[in-house]
């Protein structure tokens, strides 16, 4: 899978998508009850290190049925959580 790097507003956005439900105890995992996403903004220091990030779940009210579904949702989610339009979240101290 490519990890993919987004810039927003001088900041990076990571899209982080995983299995709604874990894998079983057998190691069957379970793609058919969708994905959950949640999504790494972080900033970039002078000498170009990571200098502080943080996770954000994105709000949803079930599962995605697309990995790619939900990595939209991410990207979306993360310039709305930056543009201060999500109630409850910041990136205040980023």
């Amino acid at each position: 899978m490519n990890n993919t790097i987004r810039s927003y507003r001088g900041l990076e956005i990571y899209p982080l998508v995983y299995a709604h439900q874990p894998r079983s105890v057998d190691g069957t995992r379970h793609h058919d009850a969708g994905y959950d996403a949640a999504v790494r903004i972080c900033r970039r220091g002078a000498d170009n290190t990571l200098s502080t990030s943080r996770v954000f779940q994105v709000i949803t009210g079930s599962p995605f049925s697309t990995t790619g579904d939900a990595r939209m949702a991410s990207a979306s989610f993360a310039e709305r959580v930056i543009d201060g339009m999500v109630a409850g979240q910041s990136i205040a101290g980023l």
